[in-house]
């Protein structure tokens, strides 16, 4: 009996010190939840870090780490906003040229961050709640408020009217802007350049910019294989290898394998250039196995080191350390270039370059082992961060391009496959990260998953399934939309895609009129609006291109962007939610020409097409193209001259004659007193000022001399 009872002492006081442990690995695992401030204004940006000491392999895999805030807001609903692990940069502008611009450097350990933007104005009561495979944690609760704001709120489909966008508060919304695709140290627009053109497009009127953030390696791409050793254009399979093992049996680890005679060499050569600090310490540290050479040589810009291969080095890893002093001027990292001295074979794994007492890596497009679906470039998506406080601040929305196309399209092939569920759940999780990082900002108009995709592909359950997850964590409700590389109706149609859109350009050789920009235009909206009757439909890329879609010398000889006004003034009254989105971003600026925004932005600064339906109206010279909205009461028109296009005055040197003696009439329009404005869209003008009755229909208006193109606003001023 005395054991018995000794035994069950020893169970019992087991649970207790069981229990003990529990309630202490709970306190530790206690979340710290900060704010930057405790009043915030309606629809602005409030920042909330929390502090958490626990470490993962992927923290940005919500299977592995699922952090959150939950909100209790002044209405007493609850909130979900999903947390984003995050490395902070520093950034210096400089003035190198446009390879090297911009200086990012990592400051810190990886943080947790949350951003909201309230809606509902009073106070909210802010928990942080962590779950992983520890169990669940939780932060003390904070309260901060929300005061008025004066802001419009996020991009909607319009309530009254769903062919046209608005914001939050029923404000109507046109978008006028172009693409601004590629964005990158190595591209013509980086950081630096693109806020230039943030505010150059302001300046002009233009309010909507598409950003790819899926550029592989070239420029921005959030999800996407950057790597030390190759590019997508050049990818060198045969350096990358499974590490070798003692039983000769194929490892799940990858490494880098360097293989030739004496001298031999490859560099670590990354993407993004690597940014140090003058005058400080590091070390490059690693592990190679060696079969053949007498040394592994290292060298970076003046440094140089050379590792023995002893005998054994074929069958056993050698770590390495190799600590530098960067000089007084030194803001870039050389190339890291590994050679053989004697031929044979050197295995490399495990590289890294940190600062010395640093945590930060600086190396890491180096890890061949590192996830490509899963994984999120830190550098891309501080400079995202970037370009977003440059929309908020310049009045541009974006059209953010997530998804890396390459990285997903042939798992989308058979969407009963287990391999098409992974691509799902992958592009869950990126569209996570995405709403918790970008999502707060009114600066973001839609997310579009991807650039033109293979239009044959059975995508439908992925954007069912994809929007299905956004509706759930997007509290926002950003608008959805996707492209395709030729039209495709069936994405119009699509229930939970938001935005039909559509990419063309005129090329010659093909069996459209490429030489009419105008009549180009309709028949892509017409498409658009047959198989979106009723939502917000974009021309999402436009312009003049080679017959393989390359830049058209056309483009280059129409300096004066005869093509480009043509196609923004047609788009926006052929029944487009906004203007043609032209791709040659390069050569718009070389040309700046933005300031063909201007005229149409001022003629649209008090104009809704909420409402409205196709113009009914004729024009007296059969060489007039009437295009426009109107209601019972007003109406909006744009007039063409037909040989005044971009072909018959580039390329056939043709002067379009002055337009006189001219009427239209208009049918539909109700009895009373109307206003008449002739606006000059070269200028953005008012050309002459009308006031005319119309008594019965049609409403006959006599047009002013113009050549080449006019505008028109008509509204009724009593009845």
């Amino acid at each position: 009996m005395r054991r018995s009872k000794s035994a069950i002492q020893i169970i019992l006081l087991s649970l207790m010190a069981v229990c003990l442990c529990a309630h202490l690995c709970t306190a530790q695992r206690q979340l710290d939840l900060r704010l930057a401030t405790r009043q915030v204004r309606g629809y602005e940006k409030l920042q909330m870090t929390i502090g958490l000491d626990t470490h993962y392999q992927n923290p940005f895999d919500p299977d592995q780490v699922d952090l959150q805030v939950l909100l209790t807001a002044p209405s007493n609903s609850q909130i979900a906003l999903p947390a984003f692990y995050c490395q902070d940069f520093e950034r210096r502008k400089l003035n190198q040229g446009r390879q090297r611009n911009n200086w990012y450097y990592p400051t810190g350990e990886g943080t947790w961050k949350v951003r909201f933007a309230p809606t509902e104005t009073g106070t909210y009561v802010a928990r942080a709640r962590l779950k992983d495979s520890a169990g669940i944690a939780h932060s003390q609760s904070v309260t901060f408020e929300c005061t008025p704001s004066a802001r419009k709120g996020f991009l909607r489909v319009g309530r009254q009217d769903p062919r046209f966008l608005q914001f939050s508060d029923g404000t109507p919304f046109f978008a006028i802007g172009q693409n601004l695709a590629f964005i990158g140290e190595g591209q013509y627009v980086n950081l630096t350049k693109a806020e230039q053109i943030f505010a150059e497009l302001s300046r002009n009127g233009a309010n909507f910019l598409r950003i790819w953030t899926c550029c592989e390696d070239w420029a921005m791409a959030i999800e996407a294989r950057k790597s030390a050793w190759d590019r997508s254009w050049h990818r060198r399979k045969e350096l990358i290898v499974p590490v070798p093992t003692s039983d000769d049996e194929q490892s799940a680890r990858k490494c880098v394998r360097l293989e030739g005679a004496d001298a031999t060499s490859i560099s670590a050569s990354p993407s993004h250039p690597v940014a140090v600090r003058p005058q400080a310490s590091y070390v490059l540290t690693g592990q190679f196995r060696a079969d053949g050479p007498r040394e592994l040589r290292i060298t970076t810009g003046r440094h140089d080191w050379k590792l023995p291969c002893n005998g054994d080095s074929k069958n056993r890893w050698n770590d390495f350390k190799c600590e530098f002093v960067t000089g007084d001027n030194d803001l870039w990292l050389a190339n890291v270039t590994f050679s053989l001295v004697g031929s044979g074979t050197v295995w490399l794994d495990r590289l890294s370059l940190k600062e010395v007492g640093g945590s930060a890596e600086l190396l890491w497009e180096a890890d061949v082992n590192r996830p490509t679906r899963g994984y999120y470039n830190q550098i891309d998506c501080f400079m995202l961060d970037e370009l977003v406080e440059a929309a908020e601040q310049n009045g541009i929305y974006l059209m953010l391009c997530l998804v890396t196309r390459d990285l997903y399209m042939k798992s989308l092939s058979d969407d009963r496959s287990g391999e098409y569920e992974q691509a799902i759940e992958d592009a869950k999780k990126l569209i996570r990260y995405a709403v918790a990082r970008w999502g707060y900002s009114t600066s973001v108009a839609a997310w579009e998953y991807f650039n033109e995709i293979d239009p044959g592909l059975p995508t439908d359950r992925f954007y069912a399934e994809v929007g299905g997850y956004l509706e759930q964590t997007d509290i926002y409700h950003h608008l959805r939309t996707t492209s395709t590389w030729h039209p495709s109706a069936r994405d119009c149609r699509h229930a939970q895609l938001d935005i039909g859109q559509l990419h063309h350009y005129m090329r010659p050789e093909t069996k459209e009129d490429f030489r009419n920009e105008v009549a180009v235009v309709m028949d892509k909206i017409d498409f658009l609006r047959k198989h979106a009757p009723d939502k917000p439909v974009l021309i999402g890329e436009f312009g003049l291109a080679t017959p393989k879609w390359g830049l058209s010398d056309y483009m280059k000889q129409d300096d004066k962007g005869i093509h480009f006004h043509n196609s923004l003034w047609a788009s926006t009254f052929a029944g487009a939610s906004g203007t043609a989105m032209f791709w040659w971003w390069d050569q718009l600026d070389k040309q700046d020409a933005y300031g063909h925004y201007r005229p149409l932005a001022t003629f649209l600064r008090d104009v809704s097409f909420s409402g409205l339906w196709q113009l009914k109206a004729a024009a007296s010279k059969e060489r007039l193209r009437l295009l426009g909205h109107q209601g019972d009461d007003r109406a909006y028109i744009w007039i063409f001259d037909s040989q005044a296009t971009w072909h018959s005055r580039v390329v056939e040197q043709q002067t379009p004659k002055q337009i006189e003696e001219t009427t239209i009439e208009i049918r539909g329009l109700t009895p009373g007193d109307y206003s008449v404005t002739w606006w000059d869209t070269q200028k953005g003008q008012i050309a002459l000022r009308q006031h005319v009755t119309c008594a019965e229909e049609p409403l006959r208006l006599t047009v002013p001399p113009f050549r080449c193109d006019i505008a028109c606003k008509l509204e009724c001023q009593s009845r």
